[in-house]
């Protein structure tokens, strides 16, 4: 008997530095009930960067444990620096 993996399909973007990590613009298809940091781990983003600006569906979202959904486009954005 074979086993199937059920996946989802969401869009993937990388902005500014961050582009040296993964592609402006991906659609990918994962395991449903991945989440945030699952993409991170796949990018291979290193953990120093804690501050780094997630949007969901053009939503601020600060959980990297929080599931991805059918259809989400997820933006990935270094830390903002200023003063």
């Amino acid at each position: 008997m074979t086993e199937e993996v059920d996946n989802i399909s969401v869009t993937v973007k990388f902005f500014a530095d961050f582009r040296k990590y993964g592609p402006d613009k991906a659609e990918l298809s994962i395991p449903k009930g991945s989440k945030i940091q699952y993409l991170l781990e796949k990018y291979k983003i290193p953990s120093i960067n804690k501050n780094i600006i997630i949007l969901v569906n053009g939503l601020p979202h600060k959980k990297a444990d929080d599931k991805i959904n059918e259809g989400d486009i997820i933006a990935i954005f270094p830390p903002i620096a200023g003063g």
